[in-house]
């Protein structure tokens, strides 16, 4: 029998889903409120948010505040913005996790993986060597060791610390 304890899982299974976009929400909240809703960062024409249900440690999103469904829809001021973050991105997971290398992508439409294809974002993967192992190939289960909020600390801190 296969088992994997995911228990934080359970609060997204058993609760209310959000009829609204997660982005928008999340974006729209006080500030106040940036570590519930795990926003690292607030800019001009986007935010960076962690991912709830991360594929590894410290998988963070650059998401425009507009809701648009591709980037081909934003204004050049708001990729510009996204493209510097995702490179602070990348600058603050090497200091506050240590990473040895990086996933950087952008999904658009379902049809091509995004999970939420209504609101374009792109994702900053954090990789170590050895972090895809035979439970990942095999088993199709990914580890995550820390949680999300240890995490968040992390790379807010280190986020803070360079700005």
């Amino acid at each position: 029998m296969e088992q994997l304890w995911s228990p934080w899982r359970m609060e997204y299974i058993l609760g209310e889903k959000q009829q609204e976009c997660v982005f928008c929400h999340a974006s729209l909240a006080s500030p106040a409120h940036d570590r519930e809703y795990l926003i690292v960062h607030r800019g001009e024409h986007c935010f960076v948010i962690m991912n709830l249900f991360p594929y590894n440690n410290g998988h963070v999103m650059v998401v425009p505040y507009a809701h648009q469904p591709s980037f081909e829809g934003l204004p050049p001021e708001a990729l510009a913005e996204a493209m510097l973050l995702a490179n602070k991105c990348i600058a603050t997971l090497r200091k506050a996790m240590n990473a040895e290398g990086f996933n950087v992508g952008i999904n658009v439409g379902k049809i091509a993986g995004a999970g939420i294809g209504d609101h374009t974002h792109m994702h900053v993967v954090p990789r170590w060597v050895g972090d895809t192992n035979f439970i990942t190939t095999v088993g199709e289960v990914r580890c995550i060791p820390e949680s999300l909020r240890c995490s968040y600390d992390k790379i807010v801190a280190a986020w803070e610390s360079d700005a």
